[in-house]
Formats: structure tokens, sequence, C-alpha cells
């Protein structure tokens, strides 16, 4: 494993995030054109998502401190203590719909036309970020004699490499989702990627040793928002169903 340092302080995390989002916004202009959506509402997309992004490391940060907390709460309220992809993803949904509600009206096209888009985008950037943990050493898994096994430095014994993972699910991922929306017009990406994240997540939680308190029962926080995303994927496919529909009869 490489050192996470690797030169002039610059650290294999940040660069495997920049690499990753990078690739995201490289996918979203290469896709979008590929699916006829107008330029301008891809350059809007563009700058919704490069303030989501921020909001979302800031809700990353924020979900962290509250499970810290939640966990130890005579250590005080930190934020900036590490943080949590779904933290990051709730704050950066969130923001990515207010911006848009308020811009709608200035564009021909809808979120309707870029929403099977941007899970292959979601999974790329997250799965260089889950290599950038590899790297750090952080998210790691509970011991094992498994030829998969990896020793990270300060470790006594090998552990699971769950970064690489989730990185390789996440990658499998973007393939599945590409192949349905470019091969297959596939509309259905965004609650199919709810699901399907949300499944692995909460199997992947069952094996990772860094402990992170309970947050409801025996659910750890990520298990807890795994099961939402996976209710919420199902009620998103019935509801995105009725919506294209809708428009579908509306442009006959």
């Amino acid at each position: 494993m490489l050192p996470d340092a690797l030169f002039l302080n610059v650290h294999m995390y940040g660069i495997m995030i920049a690499i990753g989002i990078l690739f995201a916004f490289g996918v979203l202009f290469f896709y979008g054109k590929k699916a006829s959506v107008d330029a301008k509402f891809l350059d809007f997309v563009f700058y919704d998502g490069l303030i989501s992004i921020a909001v979302g490391f800031g809700f990353a940060a924020l979900f962290q401190a509250i499970y810290n907390y939640i966990k130890n709460p005579s250590a005080g309220f930190h934020v900036g203590e590490g943080i949590t992809f779904i933290g990051g993803l709730i704050g950066g949904v969130a923001c990515c719909l207010v911006i848009y509600y308020f811009c709608r009206k200035k564009y021909n096209n809808s979120l309707l036309d870029v929403l099977s888009l941007l899970p292959c985008c979601i999974v790329l950037a997250h799965g260089f970020g889950r290599i950038g943990c590899f790297f750090a050493g952080c998210c790691y898994a509970r011991e094992t004699d498994c030829f998969l096994g990896v020793k990270f430095p300060g470790m006594p014994n090998p552990v699971h490499p769950t970064q690489l993972y989730e990185a390789t699910f996440l990658f499998l991922l973007f393939a599945l989702f590409s192949y349905l929306l470019l091969k297959k017009k596939y509309k259905y990406n965004m609650p199919l990627y709810l699901i399907l994240y949300g499944t692995f997540r909460f199997l992947l939680e069952f094996i990772r040793g860094d402990e992170r308190g309970r947050l409801i029962g025996i659910f750890s926080p990520s298990q807890f928002w795994s099961v939402l995303m996976i209710i919420g994927g199902m009620v998103f496919y019935m509801v995105f169903f009725r919506l294209l529909k809708n428009k579908e009869v509306s442009t006959v």
C-alpha cells in the first residue's frame, strides 16, 4: 500500500477525490451530449453540482460530528474530525434540488432529463473517493486471515480492505448505469442506485471494523440511512414512473 502523503504534503486522499470529481463532470458533459441535453442546461447542472459538492462536504463533516458526539458525548461536539459519504450525499442532494427549484424556469430542459445520468457521475466520483480512503487507511474492516487482507500502518493485523470492495462495486455500478443509459435509454438509474447502493452498504457495514457507534438500536448510522435509501428508491421508482408517463402523455 502506498503512503497517504505522496509529495509536498499533498495527500492521496485529496488527489483521488479531485480525480473522481473531474471524471464525474467529464461524464456529465459527455453523456449529456449523447443524450441530446441542451448545452446551457448542462452548464447549469455543472455549476449547481460544484456548489452542491461544496455544501455536501460540509454536511459530511457535520453528520460525522453528530455521530462522534452520539458515540462519546463526554468528548464534546467537534466538526472536522472525519466525514461520512451518506451525510454528504443528503446535504448535497438537498442543495442541488433547492438551486434547481429557483432556477428551473430559465431552461427548456428539466431535472428529469438528466436524472438517469447523475448516478453515473455519483458512483464514479465515490469510487475514486473510496480508493482515497484506502490510501488514507480509514473506513477499514475487521481483522481477517483471508488472502485479501491488508495490513495498514499502525494496525497489528491485516483487515478486509472494504474501501476497495466498495470501490469495485461502485465502478461496476458505473458500468451498469452507463450501459442502461446509453444503450437501453433507461430512465430509472436513480432509484436503482438508491436500492443497489443502499443494499450493498447495509451489508458491508457488518464487516466494518472502525466503530462509529449506533444510531438506532443495533443499526450503525450508515445502516440506518441505507435502509432509508432502499425504501426511498422504491418509492422514488413509483413516483418517477408516473412523472415520466405524465410527461409522455403531455407531449403526445
